[in-house]
């Protein structure tokens, strides 16, 4: 590893982290990498390398953000857990089982950084006539089966209406659903509201007793945006590989092999991220956790500047890229209690 660092003391701790944890490429290894492929190297097994930028010397305090690139493992059919068949094992969970790195991408810490954490709830409705006919089910579904369960429904709908109709208001909602029932059935297109009928009638509104319910979960987006000012023909270099692999791993794959490859019979998912915001070689401990994601659109602007300049090997002066992210999987309170979510502010 290169002397990054005047003090001897931090040279050495930053050796042990880098080097033991050989996560983040020194330079010679970052320019290694990108002049090899520069050349056309390209490495069978799909691994593109490592590369940071900017390239330069890297202190035991920096903050950085970590892109590890992933190949997609499909969640396929199995049960996650012990005792929980109804459970289906996550994409997230099967590429943590099954981790194939095809490379690191090593990037400055964004200007922005947010997170928001969101759920779905809608509101419902449910008169009381509807929640007594449900009630007269629910108790004939409990207490009895098959043809007995059909009798006590019958005998509990009869005996719930008899009551239900000694109130005169409750009488005449029953009768305007019936009536609107009946004339929609003889009259075509005439789509009359049984609910319509009753107001008109008495100028009341059954209570809906409407309440706000949970419909379910939202999967996260992140939007990051950084810009790349090469100092050195080595740096454009870098920086031409790292939108390259962004634009590689976001693509999907030819999934035809053997006699039909390239046919486009098939195609397969793209590769997928794991983002991770780190300090020197350990993860970043206020700052909020990622779910595997994946990439779904990169914007590249090559005249970052405002205008068209580049160097003498036509690299651009500027350039922007703007990448936006989204996790495979929701975020659940339980995510909050394993090792990764009592790091930090969790996910």
């Amino acid at each position: 590893m290169p002397n990054f660092y005047e003090d001897s003391a931090l040279q050495a701790n930053a050796n042990k982290i880098f080097a033991e944890e050989k996560k983040f490429p020194s330079r010679e290894r970052v320019l290694r990498a990108a002049k090899s492929n520069e050349r056309g190297k390209v490495s069978k097994n799909r691994k593109f390398g490592d590369f940071r930028y900017p390239v330069a010397r890297i202190e035991s305090d920096s903050d950085y953000l970590e892109i590890k690139v992933l190949e997609y493992q499909p969640p396929g059919f199995e049960a996650s857990g012990t005792g929980q068949s109804l459970r289906v094992q996550t994409s997230s969970e099967s590429i943590k089982n099954n981790e194939i790195i095809l490379g690191h991408i090593f990037l400055p810490i964004p200007e922005a950084i947010t997170d928001s954490n969101g759920v779905s709830w809608g509101e419902d409705r449910l008169n009381g006539l509807a929640a007594t006919a449900l009630g007269v089910f629910g108790d004939a579904m409990r207490s009895n089966t098959g043809g007995e369960a059909i009798k006590t429904l019958t005998s509990g709908a009869v005996n719930t209406a008899g009551g239900l109709l000694g109130d005169e208001m409750t009488a005449s909602a029953i009768n305007s659903s019936l009536a609107a029932s009946a004339i929609n059935t003889i009259v075509p297109n005439a789509n009359i509201q049984g609910t319509g009928v009753f107001t008109r009638q008495t100028g009341a509104v059954l209570n809906p007793n409407m309440e706000l319910l949970f419909n379910g979960v939202q999967l996260r987006s992140f939007s990051f945006s950084f810009d790349f000012a090469p100092r050195d023909e080595n740096e454009s270099i870098v920086i031409k590989k790292i939108i390259r692999a962004f634009k590689k791993s976001l693509n999907a794959k030819n999934g035809s092999t053997g006699e039909n490859k390239g046919s486009g019979l098939f195609i397969k998912s793209p590769d997928v991220f794991q983002l991770t915001y780190k300090t020197g070689g350990k993860n970043h401990q206020f700052l909020h956790k990622f779910k595997p994601m994946a990439l779904l659109n990169i914007a590249v602007n090559y005249t970052g500047a405002g205008t068209y300049a580049t160097y003498d090997n036509t690299a651009p002066v500027h350039t922007k890229i703007d990448l936006t992210f989204q996790e495979l999987n929701p975020i659940y309170s339980e995510d909050y209690d394993t090792e990764e979510g009592l790091e930090g502010t969790g996910f």
